[in-house]
């Protein structure tokens, strides 16, 4: 099959096409084409992808698809994919579905038989990480961490004994106290901040989280952020044997008991029932 042949757009079809994160130069070749045939564009924000299309050329019908109209969107959209329309899902920046709710359609379309097909294109995340200077070879994203208090607390907790490189998403309102948080929970960690990826005020800030808090109470936050933070090291990621000693662990993270017993037990994938009993029956002992 030649490129040619493999770029056509089928009916039918759901395609996930990445978009710029800042740089229009990054708009694919292939992103172009597919963009150009479909049917129709799924778009997070139809002005933003509107004004994208209109700057390469293209005009197609869109729809809006984003967090608070997804069941109802999403079901339309699977509607139209089934009688044969192809339709291009697009998000604001990067790749569609990747802390997304374009993952929503992509599961209604598997759970109903309808072809997907991925137009790589840029991604803060994997730029971050490359930019970063720590270590590429195992990473956890995390996205934006909760806003809830309780689940915050307990995400951070759980990050704090979390040995692979971390990538988080940050606003730039929220990033001082984010900072602080994740000093608190981790440590003075290095960190990769990486703000504004790939458009003309790009920066990288490589530091530590001290340095990092120290850095950002003198210079106002703007732009977006992707956070780099470098992993657990050495004995102190390793969770204690003893099933108290483990659930304290979290505790003196900051979690409360309840959310420290839930963490301990998904360390060691138990369920938390399984692990509660573990832990009275050593206390007992």
């Amino acid at each position: 099959m030649t490129d040619s042949e493999k770029n056509k757009v089928v009916g039918g079809t759901l395609y996930l096409v990445g978009t710029p994160i800042g740089n229009m130069s990054d708009l694919s070749e292939r992103a172009v084409k597919v963009l150009s045939d479909v049917d129709f564009v799924a778009a997070e924000d139809t002005r933003n992808s509107g004004l994208l299309l209109s700057r390469v050329g293209i005009k197609r019908p869109m729809v809006s698809y984003h967090e608070h109209n997804k069941r109802q969107a999403g079901e339309a959209i699977a509607e139209r994919l089934a009688a044969g329309e192809s339709c291009a899902l697009v998000t604001d920046a990067g790749m569609p579905a990747i802390s997304d709710p374009g993952e929503d359609l992509v599961r209604l379309c598997s759970e109903r038989n309808i072809p997907v097909c991925a137009i790589p294109g840029p991604s803060a995340v994997v730029t971050a990480l490359a930019l970063s200077g720590l270590s590429t070879r195992r990473f956890v994203f995390e996205g934006f961490l909760p806003q809830k208090a309780s689940e915050r607390s307990e995400v951070l907790g759980m990050l704090a004994s979390e040995r692979r490189t971390i990538i988080l998403y940050e606003a730039p309102h929220r990033m001082r106290g984010t900072l602080g948080e994740l000093f608190d929970a981790l440590g003075d960690r290095r960190i990769a901040v990486c703000r504004e990826l790939t458009k003309l005020n790009e920066e990288v800030l490589r530091c530590t989280l001290r340095e990092a808090i120290g850095h950002f109470a003198e210079v106002e936050p703007r732009g977006e952020f992707v956070l780099v933070i470098d992993g657990a090291k050495g004995e102190s990621a390793e969770y204690p044997d003893d099933p108290a000693e483990h659930v304290a662990f979290y505790e003196r993270a900051g979690l409360d008991r309840k959310d420290a017993i839930k963490a301990a037990a998904k360390d060691r994938q138990m369920p938390k029932g399984e692990f509660y009993k573990m832990l009275v029956d050593k206390a007992e002992e």
